[in-house]
């Protein structure tokens, strides 16, 4: 089979890409949150996407080295992987060593694979990738975590003079970005990334959510997506300032989306986290969320010439 491959062009890219993942839904980890990773800095360069079509222009697989999260997304036709899938990583292993010292190079890039894609992770092993599940003091290992819909969600009002409620829009950009470079000590997010969030076909300003302080400060977020399709619903991100975390409003915000997800007719709503049991795990369990899919986390390091 013949195969073209170039660099990422435009918006009409990213409807194939996103098309591309939902049609093979079961198979990614990312794809009803798909727009807020579209929406990163990464793609301020397109030579940090490359797409894969066949002799009838039609996309097979993509690939993303995702600056901000030190990772590449990948997608790929099921029916074509086996050959594919090598191409990928040797792709992505030319760019993030010639991505070294420039400000989307990282020293060590991941790759998140389920644990049951074994042709994957052979993919993985013979490219250098090294599974960090025991390594150590900094083993790391994901779960993808599904709530059926059925099940009715607690309710948790938020304290006196705390109100939940939707961002306001552009307006509120700036507080939101200062208040996700706190909760995730990065500075990762920013404004141009959040306003593009907002411009995105499949945004939905009643899910994206906020906790604002009887004083008007922001301390707490829950963004939630919707996939039409497939009636999925996603928590990406959620997190509380530190100055607010003995009001629980983690759970405030994510009892409100669940509700909203609910109600826009989610049949199931997935989130990833860590799988050792920290209190974003926790927290999860507690709403009735239940572990669908260990993630294995692979990595490789770079060093410039």
């Amino acid at each position: 089979m013949t195969t073209v491959q170039r660099a990422y062009s435009n918006e009409a890219d990213k409807t194939l890409m996103y098309a591309l993942a939902d049609q093979f839904l079961a198979g990614n980890l990312h794809v009803t949150d798909l727009p807020y990773r579209f929406s990163s800095w990464a793609f301020d360069d397109p030579d940090n996407i490359s797409l894969w079509f066949n002799e009838k222009q039609t996309l097979l697989a993509w690939a993303a080295l995702q600056t901000p999260f030190w990772e590449v997304d990948i997608v790929c036709d099921p029916s074509v992987e086996m050959s594919l899938h090598p191409e990928i990583l040797a792709w992505a292993d030319r760019h993030a060593k010639g991505t070294i010292n420039t400000p989307y190079g990282h020293p060590a890039w991941f790759i998140n694979v389920f644990s049951g894609q074994v042709d994957r992770i052979h993919d993985l092993d013979k490219a250098g990738f090294k599974c960090q599940s025991d390594v150590g003091e900094d083993s790391q290992s994901k779960v993808l975590m599904r709530r059926s819909t059925r099940t009715p969600v607690k309710v948790y009002q938020p304290p006196a003079g705390f109100i939940v409620r939707p961002l306001a829009g552009e307006n509120e950009v700036e507080s939101y970005v200062g208040l996700h470079r706190s909760v995730f000590e990065t500075k990762n997010m920013t404004m141009d990334w959040r306003k593009r969030i907002l411009s995105h076909p499949a945004y939905r300003p009643d899910i994206d959510l906020v906790v604002a302080s009887p004083d008007g400060r922001l301390a707490a977020f829950c963004i939630c997506w919707f996939n039409e399709n497939s009636l999925e619903g996603r928590i990406e991100p959620l997190g509380c300032h530190k100055d607010f975390r003995c009001y629980a409003l983690g759970r405030v915000a994510l009892s409100e989306g669940l509700h909203r997800l609910q109600s826009l007719g989610a049949r199931q709503i997935l989130v990833e986290t860590d799988s050792y049991r920290n209190t974003a795990f926790r927290l999860y369990e507690s709403f009735d969320f239940q572990v669908i899919q260990n993630v294995f986390v692979y990595r490789k390091d770079f060093k410039g010439e």
